[in-house]
């Protein structure tokens, strides 16, 4: 781990300004999603977890899990879990509050970026609140942001993207884009689709971080074996290899420790969402190596008892999901009327359930995704650059009079995609 001189040069001189006028007196090390991306390529063939925060237990666990593998983590919640309509208790403008005061708590010195991930353009009318609403969750401590208009054409996602990044985001801050709604096995990405996002952006001097892709997986318990489509993924990120983009996986719940090595070591991606198996795994769900919750035989979740909630708590929780005809992966909306309730349990049911977190992310971290000892790497390259913003990793290659609007949408015109079935595919 990084010598504490080392440390303290990071936080003097690594935490953006937001985080510094924030928590002026903290030792919580909060820096640019861009430090995070960086210190896995500096590994090679690594990934971090961006962990959805749905609860106070959750990023417990997993910042203690990324201390004892000296990992770079990122600490993230959805617009639509944490946003205006959260249904979470974490949100976008608690979520830095909390994990600062987490870390000052528990000793973490781990490099942690905060990301509001999933920020949801779906139709061109939600622009104007966007741009609002934006710079309020920087105000609040975010440090890396997805903007997620892959529900609209490719030409309206590419211009929205635009607007958004020149108009409230950050230079310093970490960025993330997507193409394809979250599909499964339909409505795939393609490398066309995804060069045309990225070389629009890079004719505006916006250079993505991360690109997300609908490469195969799903958001919560995976329903198909097929799952994250590696072949895909490298493909793709073979095609904007240039560019220098990494790539974000979604969706890992449900994908074997074997697929995701293969992610981590096959593909450009440096960024993998964990979500459902957290928040099942601090529940005291039992959970395969997938982290697919087990199921009994009427479809029920399996709890282990003695592990997780208290068994009261639990049957509580079910019994307030049925009243509410919630099921399967809509079991997410029991954390926002629940979180007192679970916080208010015995100290030694907290710790338990914090330990089931831990344990499940440092195995991800350590022995799956190849994260070990990148903090160091990446508080060696805040000291290098002794600022908040390392830059960014590629420059412009693109003429910008060939992505104007109206070359963009005669562009967008030619693409050939296959964007799926209708419905909703929400985060």
């Amino acid at each position: 781990m990084a010598n504490i001189s080392d440390f303290n040069r990071a936080i003097e001189v690594g935490r953006p300004p937001n985080i510094k006028s924030l928590f002026p007196n903290s030792k919580a090390l909060i820096v640019s999603g861009k430090y995070i991306d960086n210190a896995m390529i500096a590994k090679g063939k690594a990934m971090t977890i961006a962990a959805n925060a749905r609860s106070n237990i959750v990023i417990r666990g997993v910042l203690k899990a990324a201390q004892r593998a000296n990992s770079a983590i990122i600490i993230e919640i959805a617009r639509s879990e944490g946003g205006i309509d959260a249904y979470c208790p974490v949100s976008l403008w608690n979520m830095a509050r909390q994990v600062d005061a987490i870390c000052n708590e528990l000793g973490i010195t781990v490099p942690v970026a905060i990301h509001a991930d999933h920020f949801g353009i779906k139709k061109e009318s939600d622009l104007p609140r966007a741009l609002i609403e934006i710079p309020t969750i920087f105000e609040a401590g975010i440090t890396s942001i997805a903007i997620d208009a892959s529900h609209m054409p490719d030409d309206k996602n590419l211009l929205a993207n635009i607007e958004i990044c020149k108009a409230c985001i950050p230079a310093w801050a970490g960025l993330e884009t997507e193409i394809g709604e979250i599909k499964g096995n339909q409505g795939l990405s393609n490398p066309e689709e995804a060069l045309f996002l990225i070389q629009g952006l890079n004719a505006h001097d916006i250079f993505p971080n991360w690109i997300a892709l609908n490469n195969g997986t799903t958001h919560g318990i995976e329903v198909n074996e097929l799952g994250i489509q590696i072949e895909l993924t490298a493909k793709i990120h073979q095609a904007i290899a240039k560019y220098k983009v990494s790539g974000a996986q979604h969706g890992t719940s449900g994908n074997s420790s074997e697929r995701l090595r293969r992610i981590a070591s096959e593909t450009n991606t440096t960024k993998a969402n964990v979500a459902t198996a957290l928040q099942m795994a601090g529940w005291g769900i039992d959970i395969n190596d997938y982290g697919n919750a087990n199921q009994d035989e009427n479809g029920n979740l399996k709890k282990i008892k003695g592990e997780g909630l208290t068994e009261e708590l639990w049957a509580e929780m079910l019994e307030f999901a049925e009243s509410k005809k919630i099921k399967g992966n809509d079991y997410k909306k029991l954390n926002l009327p629940f979180e007192n309730k679970v916080l208010s349990q015995p100290k030694a049911v907290r710790d338990r359930m914090e330990k089931r977190i831990e344990e499940f992310s440092y195995n991800l971290l350590a022995n799956v995704f190849n994260a070990t000892d990148t903090a160091d790497m990446a508080i060696a390259e805040i000291n290098r650059a002794l600022s908040h913003d390392p830059g960014a990793k590629a420059s412009r290659i693109e003429s910008p009079a060939d992505w104007t609007k109206e070359k963009i949408i005669q562009k967008a015109a030619l693409l050939s995609t296959d964007k799926g079935p209708d419905g909703n595919f929400d985060d």
